[in-house]
């Protein structure tokens, strides 16, 4: 089944897609200590060029900081917003790239999500920090390359700025919210960050309109429309009580962006609500897939929501 992250929002995909950049590369040769020098662009926030590599490319992961920013150490679990560009070690122009587009990447330190040579790489920098990343085909794509663009046993150069971070606890916390109504689902108060139940309750009919209320209220920030928010969810649907996906299952985390949550009753619901906070969501078909099958969830779907909202961009 398609995972749910991809079915609400248009995802960028480092790790299985290399789409094609429109930025012309260098044919200087110039190469300092195995990083290829940045020609054209080469301030925190600009579009840059990069040299053709020459010579033979390191074997092992090199990191370059090109202007070291003033924001916090990013750490393992942590959520990074980032513009980059990338090249082939030997290449002339770019083979994917988020600058100029006008949307940055969220990547999860050290989760796994991208290739190795980014979790490592950008693991320790500072926010607003500009580095060179050159990834040897270990800590890239391997043997298997990608797409046309990427061929097998590929160095990689990466010029990444790192927009903007934030730390992301483990669980929600704060203070426990009474679940009175008994024609609603209950959802586990676990904090630990391992997996929260959601009961459904038998021989209900789920209720017509959205529900979103708090099992656990934080004390931070609250969601706004134009938010990136980080969550952790176990989602059901209503009348089978079966999960279809659950990402404390997997320990990981999805960044929604606000403004592309395709799913009404997702965006209703999380909107005004405190970071830091455990809701259940139930959402009618009307405000969810509607009368269209989305992978295991069946046509007019009632959905039902515990999710954690653990930090906003």
């Amino acid at each position: 089944m398609r995972r749910l992250a991809g079915l609400l929002v248009v995802p960028m995909l480092l790790l299985t897609t290399a789409a094609c950049g429109d930025d012309s590369g260098s044919d200087s040769a110039e190469t300092t200590n195995g990083v290829p020098a940045i020609t054209k662009g080469a301030k925190f926030g600009e579009t840059p060029t990069l040299a053709q590599g020459k010579g033979t490319p390191p074997k092992e992961l090199k990191v370059e900081v090109i202007s070291e920013g003033k924001g916090p150490v990013l750490k393992k679990g942590d959520i990074a917003q980032v513009n980059y560009s990338g090249q082939v070690w030997d290449g002339k122009e770019p083979f994917d790239a988020s600058f100029g587009k006008g949307k940055t990447f969220d990547v999860n330190i050290g989760a796994g999500t991208v290739i190795k040579g980014w979790d490592q790489g950008l693991e320790g920098q500072k926010v607003g920090s500009r580095v060179e990343l050159v990834i040897p085909p270990a800590l890239g794509y391997g043997e298997q390359g990608s797409g046309e663009k990427i061929k097998p046993n590929a160095t990689l150069v990466f010029v990444v700025d790192i927009v903007k971070g934030a730390s992301v606890p483990a669980s929600a916390k704060g203070k426990e919210v009474a679940q009175d109504n008994k024609d609603l689902p209950k959802v586990g108060t676990n904090t630990d960050g391992k997996e929260v139940s959601v009961t459904v309750p038998k021989d209900v009919a789920p209720p017509a309109k959205l529900v979103s209320s708090y099992v656990i209220e934080g004390d931070g920030p609250v969601v706004k429309d134009t938010d990136s928010v980080v969550v952790k969810f176990n989602g059901k649907t209503w009348k089978d009580d079966k999960s279809f996906e659950s990402t404390y299952a997997t320990d990981s985390t999805v960044t929604w962006p606000m403004s592309e949550l395709s799913v009404k009753g997702l965006k209703e619901g999380l909107v005004g609500k405190k970071t830091g906070s455990r809701i259940l969501l139930v959402i009618p078909p009307a405000d969810g897939f509607g009368d269209k099958e989305q992978g295991t969830i069946p046509a007019n779907s009632t959905l039902v929501f515990s999710l954690d909202i653990l930090a906003v961009m």
